[in-house]
């Protein structure tokens, strides 16, 4: 699994292990828009195998949606016509990982972080 803190300078990166159990962040990739983010993206979502992505989805805190709400819906469009549907792309509501990922602290780029507090959250959640 990916997860994406989608963001038009930086998106934060994490990939779970292969038992979708630990959630660890990669490098942010910088203005994945561009011509070269998209490539990095792509290249990485090649190089990891990777089978279920997870986007960041900025709900206001009344739970409206936003500008930025609105550019993560697109952005998770684009990357699903992108992979195709081998590879689902999913929205979830990110409110509050940036804070968790401050307050967590770490080495990694706190976009990354944000997306790691992310896809634990995703990987905690109950499944059929």
């Amino acid at each position: 699994m990916l997860a994406l803190d989608h963001g038009s300078a930086r998106t934060g990166v994490a990939l779970s292990d292969p038992s979708g159990t630990i959630a660890t962040p990669l490098p942010a990739i910088l203005r994945v828009g561009a011509r070269k983010g998209r490539r990095e993206l792509h290249r990485l979502i090649v190089e990891r195998e990777v089978e279920r992505i997870v986007v960041g989805l900025p709900v206001g805190l009344q739970g409206h949606d936003t500008d930025q709400t609105r550019e993560a819906r697109a952005f998770a469009a684009t990357l699903q016509e992108a992979v195709g549907p081998e590879i689902p792309v999913e929205l979830y509501d990110e409110r509050f990982t940036t804070r968790m990922a401050q307050a967590a602290g770490g080495e990694a780029d706190e976009d990354s972080r944000a997306a790691a507090v992310l896809l634990e959250e995703w990987l905690r959640l109950d499944r059929p």
